[in-house]
């Protein structure tokens, strides 16, 4: 009766943004939607990747992409930014470094 077995633990069901990291994100698209470069938004999640999409119009390819991919963690990091083209903008370790690239388009946005 006193034989504990542990149970295995299990990977999670699917990778997900923080609530600081979607924060981070929100913030940023925030202030892209009053700039008048993006309109729309999606999410999806799936077992290996979370990915936000940021769209110019509703109907068209997403014109950034930022993915979280924990496997590539210990590699060239965690953080992707995808371009229109499904070009590779940014890699990095930290979400602050990769949103850095949006944030010099927002601020040449404001300038102009």
């Amino acid at each position: 009766m006193n034989n504990v077995t542990p149970l295995p633990a299990s990977p999670p069901a699917q990778v997900t943004f923080t609530r600081q990291e979607l924060d981070r994100i929100m913030s940023i698209y925030g202030r892209m939607v009053a700039a008048g470069t993006w309109r729309d938004y999606a999410l999806a999640f799936g077992a290996r990747q979370a990915c936000f999409s940021a769209f110019r119009r509703a109907a068209e390819h997403p014109e950034v992409q930022i993915i979280k991919d924990p496997a590539l963690r210990l590699r060239q990091g965690e953080w992707l930014l995808l371009g229109e083209g499904g070009a590779i903008l940014k890699r990095g370790h930290e979400l602050a470094g990769v949103l850095a690239v949006l944030e010099r388009r927002l601020v040449k946005l404001v300038e102009a």
